[in-house]
């Protein structure tokens, strides 16, 4: 029997935002929107229970979205918003919960406070939701856009989530809803209400915005970037000697050449410079530390691994990556002709745009071991973010 469980609304298609995804799949400062959501509540000492309800569409993208965190499995929502939130009710019914927080998806910047606020006003009262007082002038008008009145803004209430009620009354309020043919509510208090509850509102967060239109996402990508005020520098360089082969991998792309470079993995010498860069803009050791050449499971090993490790170490943090350069020395292969290759490969394994993706080439006239065409060398540099006081 759980105290407190969490309704996170997912299942609608959001196209209004724009892009080729639901809304709730769009990245925000790097991660996935729902992700931000979920991780919210999740994290929260209060909730015991994430419940997502997720279009059955989208199973695979949420599973990749809610990776590692401590959520129940999706259950798939229904037409409206309404029904969905009564598949989400209808899945907790068994754990029996005594407070249940309706949440959309869409709202990813809800605060810790907040949650808590929605739980003690449950508590107190048995139904109540986040509202913001209207600071606007409100005009009524009529079809033809003539101002017919000025509305007292004193009594409205511009109304947001997590809801919170007691959650027999309101699993209650839907399935009494779901008899009586009525599926048009838009919010839960107006199940509430309708079904003869009392709601009562606390104060919300002018923040808690809904995103919906490409606007909102991308002033949401603008704050959620300059929020990470601690900006980090890291570089990396790295080495490999030429052998007899047919090939070189740099940035993850199979370049053809006379000859091969030998390394204990696959010896890219451009994702384990960028590997060792991001790791020193954390100051977390090096690719050594984290992958020895002494352990066999490195063997051969595609070196995209090591990127990607080192990536999801920032996003642990809570970090993002704001660009990565990558400086190739060598006499031969020619790097430009796969450039851009290397770049989309690099940018699809951080998760960043390509434009925070930089490769250059160039060669040392001659001089010193890639002059004399014995190997490559390839120098980093990565600049990341990080909220102030991250670990």
């Amino acid at each position: 029997m759980a105290g407190i469980a969490a309704v996170i609304v997912a299942a609608g298609r959001g196209l209004r935002a724009g892009a080729d995804m639901p809304k709730q799949f769009r990245p925000i400062g790097g991660e996935p929107m729902i992700r931000r959501t979920l991780r919210a509540f999740a994290a929260h000492p209060e909730v015991d229970l994430v419940q997502p309800v997720i279009h059955r569409d989208d199973a695979e993208a949420f599973a990749l979205a809610a990776e590692g965190l401590a959520v129940m499995a999706p259950t798939f929502g229904g037409a409206t918003r309404q029904g969905s939130v009564r598949a989400g009710l209808e899945a907790l019914a068994p754990h029996a919960p005594a407070i249940v927080l309706v949440h959309d998806a869409a709202r990813p910047f809800a605060s810790a406070e907040l949650t808590s606020r929605a739980i003690m006003a449950a508590r107190r009262t048995g139904a109540a939701i986040p509202a913001l007082p209207v600071t606007d002038t409100v005009k009524s008008v009529d079809a033809a856009e003539h101002i017919t009145g000025t509305v007292d803004r004193t009594t409205l209430r511009l109304v947001q989530t997590p809801q919170a009620f007691a959650f027999d009354a309101l699993l209650a309020a839907h399935r009494k809803a779901q008899q009586a043919g009525r599926e048009d509510f838009t919010d839960d208090a107006a199940i509430a209400e309708w079904a003869g509850l009392t709601v009562t509102a606390f104060a919300g967060e002018p923040r808690n915005v809904k995103l919906t239109t490409a606007e909102d996402f991308d002033k949401a990508q603008r704050e959620a970037f300059a929020s990470l005020g601690d900006v980090r520098t890291g570089s990396g360089i790295d080495v490999h000697a030429f052998v007899a082969g047919d090939h070189v991998t740099l940035g993850g792309v199979r370049i053809p050449h006379s000859h091969a470079l030998t390394g204990h993995s696959d010896a890219d010498v451009v994702l384990h410079a960028l590997t060792d860069a991001l790791l020193g803009a954390l100051a977390d050791g090096d690719i050594g530390v984290h992958f020895p050449p002494s352990d066999p499971r490195w063997r051969g090993a595609a070196s995209d691994r090591f990127l990607k490790f080192a990536v999801d170490r920032l996003t642990a943090r809570g970090g993002r990556i704001a660009h990565l350069d990558v400086n190739v020395v060598c006499e031969a292969p020619r790097v430009g002709p796969y450039r851009d290759a290397m770049r989309e490969n690099i940018a699809r394994i951080a998760g960043v745009e390509i434009d925070r993706v930089a490769v250059k080439a160039t060669t040392s006239e001659k001089l010193g071991f890639t002059g004399r065409r014995e190997g490559i060398v390839a120098y980093a540099t990565a600049t990341v973010r990080l909220p102030w006081g991250a670990p």
